[in-house]
């Protein structure tokens, strides 16, 4: 997939207690979804999207209106829910061939898994 560069920069500013809802809430459906498996939660709040590595994360135009792109990931070998965002490309991309093949992953989901572990363990490697 070619990526062109993202017109919008970084998410709309959202207070510190509203990005805490959110996590909490993802955590939540999480933990309802993977039970015991989640142990706990850490949001990637890298600038670049996860998927391409080229596009600001964040503000996605669906349908005429501003949205996020906020997803989360499952790393079960750690027990850690990772929420990320992505750009605009990226989560098009993934909603179009969501809505052709349910259920079905694409190179880009294993991309963006690869480059979550590897963030998180770049994280983890600070406190060591």
């Amino acid at each position: 997939m070619r990526s062109k560069r993202n017109r919008s920069s970084k998410p709309p500013s959202m207070g510190n207690a509203a990005i805490d809802d959110l996590m909490k809430m993802m955590y939540e459906q999480g933990k309802a979804q993977f039970g015991s498996a989640v142990k706990s939660f850490w949001f990637y709040d890298g600038d670049l999207c996860p998927a391409c590595l080229q596009n600001f994360a964040g503000v996605v135009n669906y349908k005429g209106k501003e949205g996020l792109a906020i997803n989360g990931f499952m790393y079960r070998e750690r027990g850690v829910l990772i929420s990320y965002f992505l750009c605009e490309v990226c989560a098009l991309f993934i909603h179009e061939h969501a809505q052709k093949h349910p259920y079905q992953q694409t190179p880009l989901h294993v991309r963006i898994e690869t480059n979550l572990r590897d963030a998180y363990h770049g994280h983890l490697a600070l406190f060591n």
